[in-house]
């Protein structure tokens, strides 16, 4: 069974930072694409970033880029989110996500983590 457990969420002020984990098991990583995503209520889950599985190559969704960076540490089996100048509207569950190719779409990813809840207040 392959599980992804994230970490690092909680409440920050406008302009602060935060970085997120996600832990994966097993040998799923080394062989996925790890993409993060989040969902703010009454919202749809909408992608944030993604790295790809061989050579690292990362990809954001436009109102991130510039703010966050994804990363990814084999050695760990672990993929970061650093989320600088963070703004209220990021308030949200983020969701780790492994499989496919790194795409934008919720269905391309056959794994999900729980969620951490990231909170910005103004």
């Amino acid at each position: 069974q392959v599980q992804l457990v994230e970490s690092g969420g909680g409440l920050v002020q406008a302009g602060g930072s935060l970085r997120l984990s996600c832990a994966a098991s097993g040998r799923t990583f080394s062989r996925s694409a790890m993409g993060w995503f989040r969902q703010a209520p009454g919202k749809e889950r909408d992608f944030v970033a993604s790295i790809s599985r061989n050579f690292g190559i990362p990809n954001y969704a436009d109102s991130v880029k510039g703010r966050f960076t994804i990363s990814r540490d084999s050695t760990k089996n672990t993929v970061y989110l650093q989320m600088n100048s963070l703004k209220p509207e990021d308030t949200a569950v983020y969701y780790c996500a492994a499989g496919g190719s790194g795409g934008p779409l919720v269905s391309e990813y056959d794994y999900w983590g729980q969620g951490t809840q990231v909170t910005v207040s103004s």
